[in-house]
């Protein structure tokens, strides 16, 4: 049987040997059991460490405008009339292109300067869930095998339905197909439907304001301020960020929670009409803070409001960069 990943190397390779692009994002084998990392290629015979299973979890997008830009760099100590542009191959699953979407958009990069290789995307492992599951023993290793997890501990083997232990953000996935792809790779997947998406945000407005705000400010507490999630968002791509300025400073570089709440504020309503709900900031958080339940609910009002759904489409315009007269202003005095 040819599976995706099969193909996947093989269309890399066709690539690269056409020179139809000049790199490769995509994943490799990690240092550690079940966990895969984003790989850079930039020759054919390369391709071979390319896999794509359910224990890749990282928004390759973050990976493209980095590439683009780094190149950008180098070609200014070129002379004008031999700088070219790079090409950049990206194996991206629905929120990976919605993220493309969202740089298109934002005028970050030209179509042509990317090559959309589309896979279908079932959801990704929750590596918190499954040792949860394993109650917190070691996992040697592991596969997947008809929707179940047959994993290899320190204590032996046990097995895990994959269901379980997907990411929050993937059981409730709208957009697990790519949005846009020059070439798709497997056979499209059966989008998921129902109120569910916004569940979470159903009860978070449940609460009162004096609630919300103890729950915000109790799930700030254990941020350290790390920046993983800011570095791993396919979104925050500035050159240089607002909490690294001096003139003028916007925020302290410290974790007192003034600071803290400050900069996950600040951070959180950029994401306004950007947050594709990959769930990579909530991945790679080390303290579990839950920043999705924020970031859904500003995804809900975006929708909820204006009916803008964040990178779905290249005619679609961006949440904050377009105005109708039309548009509700009522939650201007009368925030919910």
């Amino acid at each position: 049987m040819v599976t995706v990943e099969t193909k996947v190397r093989e269309l890399a390779k066709s690539l690269l040997e056409e020179g139809k692009i000049d790199y490769l994002i995509g994943y490799e084998e990690g240092t550690l059991p079940l966990s895969m990392t984003p790989c850079f290629i930039q020759a054919p015979e390369e391709v071979s460490r390319l896999v794509y299973n359910p224990f890749c979890v990282q928004n390759l997008a973050k990976y493209v405008t980095d590439v683009i830009f780094s190149h950008r760099e180098n070609q200014r100590r070129v002379k004008p009339e031999e700088r070219a542009k790079k090409v950049v191959g990206v194996v991206a699953r629905g929120c990976t292109s919605r993220s493309i979407v969202i740089h298109l958009l934002e005028r970050q990069y030209d179509r042509e300067e990317v090559v959309i290789i589309g896979v279908p995307c079932d959801g990704y492992v929750d590596m918190r869930k499954l040792k949860a599951h394993l109650d917190g023993k070691e996992i040697v290793a592991g596969e997947v095998k008809d929707g179940t997890l047959l994993v290899e501990t320190g204590e032996g083997r046990g097995e895990v339905i994959l269901s379980q232990v997907l990411s929050d953000n993937c059981l409730v996935c709208r957009y697990n197909n790519p949005v846009i792809y020059d070439y798709m790779v497997g056979e499209l997947v059966a989008p998921r439907q129902g109120e569910e998406e916004f569940q979470v945000v159903a009860e978070f407005s449940q609460l009162s304001d004096r609630e919300r705000w103890e729950y915000f400010t109790r799930e700030m507490a254990k941020c350290i301020r790390c920046y993983a999630c800011r570095n791993a968002c396919p979104s925050c791509y500035c050159r240089s960020c607002f909490v690294e300025q001096t003139t003028p400073r916007w925020i302290g570089l410290t974790v007192d929670p003034s600071d803290v709440q400050l900069f996950q504020l600040m951070r959180l309503f950029h994401m306004v009409g950007r947050c594709v709900d990959c769930g990579s900031c909530s991945a790679v958080c080390p303290m579990g803070v839950d920043l999705r339940t924020f970031l859904k609910k500003i995804d809900y009002d975006g929708w909820k409001l204006f009916k803008n759904r964040p990178g779905v489409s290249l005619e679609e315009p961006l949440l904050l960069g377009t105005f109708s007269e039309s548009d509700p202003e009522d939650f201007i005095f009368h925030p919910k």
